[in-house]
C-alpha cells in the first residue's frame, strides 16, 4: 500500500480533505479566501496552494504578484506528503508556467499512486475578476496541459469564448451548445458551460449547460448526456465570486462522496441561495454568502436534456406544477413489501397490508399471458382489500387494467406514455439514486419517490454504491413537505430503526420479507416496530448532515 494511500485511510468521524490551487483575494470576496470559506461551509477541511497574491477590493484589481515555481512547487509538495485530498479545486492561474507546472505535478502525481486517480480535480478557468480587470499577466493561456487530467471545467460565456477561440455565437443558444461541446472534447472532460453572462436567449433566467461523458457511479441513461440547469436570474450587484464559490462546492460535494451530476446541482443550490442572501461590505460588488447545507428542493435547478436529438423539456418548467401532479396517495405507505408472487401478495394484503408492490420483472420466466394475468388478478385484489397496489415497470398492462398504481425506474419513465397514466388517475412511484435524479424525479410530480439502494442488495446490479444513512436524511430533508418518500435497498429489522431516524416517510422491504417463513407474520412485525414511539424519525432541529448514525455492521445488514 503506498503512502498516499495509507494518509486517505481517514476515521469516518474526520471531514474530507479539499485542496484549493487558486490566487489570493485580499478584498476576502473571492480566490483562495471564498473557496476556504466555501469548503468549511460545507463541512469540509480546506487546504490551498497559493498561486498569486493579489492586491484588490470590491472595486479593483491594483496588483496582482504571481508566486515562484519553485513555491508552487513547494506546496503542492508539502500538502501530498501530509494532508492527501479527496478533491482539489484549481482556480487562479497566474500564467502558462504555472500552468504547464502544475498539469506535470498532477499528472506525476496520478503515476505515483492508484489512489490520487480517483480523486475529482474542478477546474475553474479564471481570467478576469468580478470587478472586470484581468488577474493573468498573459493575455491567454493554454490549457491544453489539462487535457484528460481535470474531470470538469467550469468557465463561464468570456471564458467559454476564450478556450474555444472560435468565432462561435454564444449569444445564440445553439452556438454556447457547440462551444461547449468542442471545449469537452478538446480537454477530454465534462464541462459546465455557465450562461448567466450571455445575452439574450436566457431571458430571465440563469441557464448553464452541463456536458456529461462517462461518469462512475451513475446509471447509464444519465451518461453521455447534455443537459440544461435552469435557475432564476437572482437581480443582486453582490456577485463577487460566484465562480469560485461553485467550483469550490462541486470539489466540496465531490469529496464528501456525491457523484459528479449531484455535485453539480447541489453547488448550483447552494450558489443560488448565497446570491439571494449576499450583501455588499464595501463600495463594489459583495460576495456570495455561504448559506451552510442546500437543504430547500426550492434552489435547485430545473433539468432538461436530449434524448434521439429532441430537448425534453418537462411539463413542470412551463406549467403550473399542481395542475400536473400525479395522483397523491390515499394514505401513508410505511411498510412498503415488493413482492414477485400472487400468493404472497394475497397473503399481505389478508394481513391488513395497506401498499404493497408487484414486481415481476421483464427477464422473468413467466409467459407474457401468465404475466397479465397475474397483474389482473393483483389489481382485483387491492381494490377487494381497498390496498394501494403499485405494478413495477409493465405501465401498458397497469394501464390496461386500471391499476392503483405504476412504479418505475427513471430509464423506464423516459419511455412510458407519463400522461396516459396521469389522465387515467393512476397514481406514479419513481426510483431515484441520488440528488439528480431525485430533481429529475420531482418534476414529473409522481405520488412518491423511492429512495435507494441505501444498503448492499443482490435483487438486481445497480451501477451506483449503496446511498448509507447520511445521505438517506439528506434525500428525506430535500423532499420533506414536498413529496412522500421511500427508503429501499437491503433494508430488514436490524436497520428499521435507523431508517425511521433519518426522517423518510415509508421503508420497503424484500427479502425481509419474501423469504420469511412466514411472509404475512414477518409483515406485521415490521409494521408495528415502524409505528412505535421510540421509531420517531430525529428532531425537526437536526441538521441532516449533523445526523449522528451507527453504521450498521455488514452482517446486519440484509443483502437483498
Amino acid at each position: 500500500m503506498d503512502q498516499f494511500h495509507q494518509q486517505r485511510q481517514q476515521p469516518q468521524c474526520a471531514k474530507p480533505i479539499v485542496w484549493t490551487i487558486a490566487g489570493s483575494d485580499s478584498g476576502g470576496g473571492a480566490g483562495i479566501q471564498t473557496d476556504l470559506a466555501t469548503i468549511n461551509d460545507l463541512s469540509c477541511f480546506g487546504c490551498s496552494v497559493i498561486t498569486a497574491l493579489t492586491a484588490q477590493n470590491s472595486v479593483t484589481v491594483a496588483k496582482v504578484d504571481a508566486v515562484s515555481q519553485e513555491m508552487l512547487l513547494g506546496q503542492l509538495n508539502a500538502l501530498a506528503e501530509d494532508l492527501a485530498p479527496s478533491a482539489i479545486k484549481i482556480g487562479l492561474i497566474a500564467n502558462q508556467k504555472q500552468l504547464e507546472l502544475i498539469a506535470r505535478w498532477i499528472k506525476s502525481f496520478k503515476c505515483r499512486s492508484l489512489a490520487f486517480k480517483t480523486i475529482p480535480i474542478i477546474l475553474d478557468p479564471v481570467m478576469v475578476a468580478s470587478s472586470g480587470d484581468s488577474l493573468n499577466s498573459e493575455s491567454e493561456l493554454d490549457f491544453t496541459p489539462f487535457k484528460g487530467l481535470v474531470d470538469l471545467i467550469t468557465p463561464n460565456a468570456h471564458e467559454l469564448i476564450k478556450l474555444t477561440q472560435s468565432n462561435i455565437d454564444i449569444d445564440a443558444q445553439h452556438g454556447f451548445y457547440k462551444a461547449s461541446c468542442w471545449l469537452s472534447e478538446y480537454l477530454d472532460c465534462h464541462v459546465l458551460a455557465k450562461g448567466g453572462d450571455t445575452h439574450g436567449w436566457q431571458g430571465d433566467n440563469a441557464i448553464d449547460l452541463f456536458v456529461c461523458e462517462a461518469v462512475l457511479g451513475v446509471s447509464e441513461e444519465h451518461q453521455f448526456q447534455r443537459y440544461w440547469l435552469t435557475a432564476p436570474r437572482v437581480l443582486t450587484a453582490n456577485n463577487h465570486g460566484t465562480g469560485c464559490t461553485l467550483s469550490s462546492a462541486i470539489a466540496a460535494f465531490m469529496a464528501k462522496g456525491f457523484v459528479l451530476h449531484d455535485a453539480i446541482v447541489m453547488a448550483k443550490a447552494y450558489v443560488l441561495k448565497g446570491l439571494t442572501y449576499s450583501v455588499s461590505y464595501g463600495k463594489g460588488a459583495g460576495p456570495v454568502a455561504k448559506t451552510g447545507w442546500p437543504s430547500d428542493i426550492s434552489y435547485y435547478p430545473k433539468i432538461a436534456y436530449y434524448i434521439n436529438n429532441a430537448l425534453l423539456l418537462d411539463s413542470a418548467l412551463n406549467h403550473d406544477a399542481q395542475a400536473n401532479e400525479f395522483v397523491r396517495l390515499q394514505r401513508d405507505i410505511g411498510i412498503y413489501p415488493v413482492v414477485d408472487d400472487i400468493a404472497m401478495l394475497a397473503q399481505l394484503l389478508q394481513a391488513n397490508c395497506t401498499t404493497v408492490q408487484l414486481r415481476i420483472k421483464a427477464d422473468s420466466l413467466v409467459s407474457s399471458e401468465q404475466l397479465e394475468r397475474d397483474i389482473k388478478q393483483a389489481i382485483a385484489l387491492g381494490r377487494q382489500y381497498n390496498a394501494q397496489v403499485f405494478i413495477n415497470d409493465h405501465w401498458q398492462l397497469a394501464l390496461k387494467h386500471d391499476a392503483f398504481g405504476v412504479h418505475l425506474g427513471q430509464e423506464d419513465a423516459i419511455l412510458a406514455d407519463l400522461p396516459a397514466l396521469k389522465s387515467a388517475g393512476i397514481a406514479l412511484g419513481l426510483s431515484s439514486h441520488s440528488v439528480f435524479e431525485i430533481l429529475l424525479a420531482n418534476q414529473l410530480k409522481p405520488s412518491y419517490i423511492a429512495l435507494g439502494h441505501i444498503f448492499a442488495t443482490t435483487t438486481k446490479v445497480m451501477p451506483s454504491k449503496p446511498q448509507g444513512l447520511e445521505k438517506l436524511s439528506i434525500y428525506a430533508e430535500l423532499l420533506k413537505h414536498v413529496c412522500p418518500t421511500v427508503a429501499i435497498g437491503g433494508i430488514n429489522e436490524s436497520v428499521l430503526a435507523q431508517i425511521k431516524h433519518t426522517g423518510v416517510d415509508s421503508a420497503a422491504v424484500v427479502r425481509a420479507v419474501t423469504t420469511a417463513n412466514e411472509p404475512a407474520s414477518a409483515y406485521l412485525k415490521l409494521h408495528k416496530q415502524w409505528l412505535a414511539p421510540e421509531f420517531s424519525p430525529h428532531r425537526a432541529s437536526d441538521s441532516p448532515t449533523d445526523l449522528v448514525t451507527r453504521r450498521p455492521q455488514l452482517e446486519e445488514v440484509c443483502d437483498e
